[in-house]
């Protein structure tokens, strides 16, 4: 019982952190870059991925330790759409990374460095739309912890 309230509360607070961080990025593509901004949305690019990973662990932890067992999740439709919702914003959140990346390696060369405009928009708009997909899947958390296998 107490290892199904450790996971859980784990899981919780991996959640707020990962929205904590993509939050931040989207508010730091919002306004004028600079080498300092650069090198912050780098730095919290790989918390947001170190987040995401160790949230798919304890949510596995979850599914095989935790009280409900992996019948319950293993045949549950929401659970299902839950999962595959939160692997389409890891999908998504390749390009940003890469270009983060980019961005900071190119800032390395030449500290002038500034990305083009419609480059940040493009950025700034995936960002947003994985934070769309991030409340996509809170509703099918919910909907997966309510209705089960329906």
């Amino acid at each position: 019982m107490l290892n199904d309230l450790l996971l859980a509360a784990a899981h919780h607070l991996l959640v707020f952190a990962l929205v904590a961080m993509l939050v931040a990025e989207s508010v730091l593509l919002r306004g004028p870059l600079d080498g300092g901004v650069l090198q912050r949305l780098a730095k919290l690019d790989a918390g947001y991925g170190g987040c995401a990973g160790l949230l798919l662990a304890i949510g596995l932890g979850r599914l095989w330790f935790g009280v409900k067992g992996p019948d319950f999740y293993l045949h549950n439709p929401w659970f299902h759409a839950k999962l595959g919702a939160f692997v389409l914003v890891g999908l998504l959140s390749i390009l940003p990374t890469v270009r983060f990346l980019r961005w900071r390696k190119a800032l390395g060369a030449n500290p002038a460095f500034l990305p083009e405009a419609a480059d940040v928009a493009k950025m700034r708009a995936i960002v947003r739309f994985e934070l769309v997909l991030l409340g996509a899947v809170f509703v099918l958390a919910a909907a997966m912890a309510r209705y089960g296998g329906f």
